[in-house]
């Protein structure tokens, strides 16, 4: 199943995210399929860059977002 999740980069205690498309199987900062964009929780407000074109796409294929994902697409949509 391929799922749109998220990928820990950054060092210890200054966490940044990359949103990616990869297969469930692939471990989680593992290889993956796409990178669609970032998310930067330590800013105020948090920084939340998402490509909507290529998210919708692959919602499309098939794709599931894990829950954190889906709120994140909720807040970069509106």
């Amino acid at each position: 199943m391929v799922k749109i999740r998220l990928r820990r980069m950054g060092a210890k205690k200054a966490p940044f995210y990359r949103v990616v498309v990869a297969d469930s199987h692939f471990p989680r900062d593992g290889r993956c399929i796409e990178e669609i964009g970032t998310y930067n929780p330590l800013v105020t407000p948090a920084a939340i860059d998402i490509d909507m074109e290529r998210a919708q796409y692959w919602i499309g294929q098939g794709a599931q977002p894990t829950d954190t994902v889906r709120g994140l697409l909720k807040l970069a949509k509106g």
